[in-house]
């Protein structure tokens, strides 16, 4: 039985088709699906159903699947302790990290690099980094509220932030004068909070949460930013991003008594024995990413005493 052929329909199905896991392993669909084929072949059984828009398991394949995915892991985890025993920590650690933090992946992980010559990084930008640890990344960087999941999360920071809107956009609408006034607008919201804008806000009276139509749902910053300005609603931004704009006339600060902070964490899997170089990448991100993220965007609030 060929490993690999197994662990790439492994791949197949967490990944949900050929196509995602073609991208997360760095090869060719074609590549993938022919491992997959071979697959099959030795075993004598068909595993997926193939159609033009999805792969589905068979009976046979889900059987498959669960086992080889439980066996798979316990060889990943023997493999990392025996890694973990040598005096140098070696290997691939595989990160998810948004593209919009305002830091540069060369000056945050070239200390890193330096002490560990014998890692190496892979790196994805996505703002949906939480959704992928576990099966295809070995640790995510989330910006915002997290999801309900297992993972283990470490809070690096938090971005001070507040609520902007367009000029344009503010003059054809009601006045907003208080909270309750931003029932009737409209909200423009990550895609982790998809349905409405979410925003835990400090004002006054204390924290309060307001819930806002979602007119627009994007996963990265820079869009809802852009949608901001196009006078598509109103988005809650980091200062340093949304700061900007206002002083080219862009946007307007809406409710300036009110602000919010978005936390950033990092997160990894909780349920399986967390390899040396891969707990070595976390500790250094919950250093020198908030020390970047402040000393060259001014983006991050660094947490009052070190995270557990």
């Amino acid at each position: 039985m060929d490993l690999n052929r197994a662990s790439t329909f492994v791949r197949v199905v967490e990944a949900g088709g050929f196509t995602r896991a073609a991208e997360a392993l760095g090869l060719p669909p074609s590549s993938i699906s022919r491992s997959v084929a071979r697959l099959e072949a030795d075993l004598g059984v068909t595993l997926l159903e193939r159609t033009t828009r999805k792969v589905s398991l068979t009976d046979a394949g889900r059987a498959y699947f669960e086992r080889a995915r439980e066996a798979l892991a316990g060889l990943a985890e023997a493999s990392d302790l025996a890694l973990d025993a040598a005096q140098q920590a070696f290997g691939v650690v595989r990160i998810a990290m948004p593209g919009d933090l305002g830091v540069t992946a060369g000056t945050l992980f070239a200390p890193f690099l330096a002490a560990h010559p014998r890692i190496r990084i892979e790196l994805t930008f996505t703002n949906r980094g939480a959704e992928l640890v576990g099966d295809l990344v070995d640790l995510a960087v989330v910006l915002g509220r997290l999801p309900d999941s297992s993972l283990l999360s470490r809070r690096l920071g938090a971005a001070p932030s507040r609520l902007f809107a367009a000029p344009a956009y503010l003059a054809s609408r009601p006045r907003i004068r208080g909270l309750a006034d931003l029932a009737t607008h409209d909200g423009l919201a990550l895609r982790a909070l998809a349905g409405e804008a979410r925003w835990e806000l400090l004002g006054p009276d204390g924290p309060t949460t307001v819930d806002v139509p979602a007119r627009l749902i994007g996963d990265q910053l820079p869009f809802l930013l852009d949608a901001a300005c196009a006078g598509l609603g109103i988005a809650l931004l980091p200062a340093w991003m949304g700061d900007r704009a206002v002083a080219d006339g862009r946007l307007a600060v809406v409710l300036p008594a009110y602000s919010a902070e978005l936390p950033l964490h990092v997160l990894t899997h909780a349920g399986r024995h967390l390899p040396r170089r891969v707990g070595l990448v976390r500790d250094h991100l919950t250093g020198s990413l908030a020390r970047q993220c402040t000393a060259h965007a001014g983006l991050v609030r660094p947490p009052a005493h070190r995270p557990t």
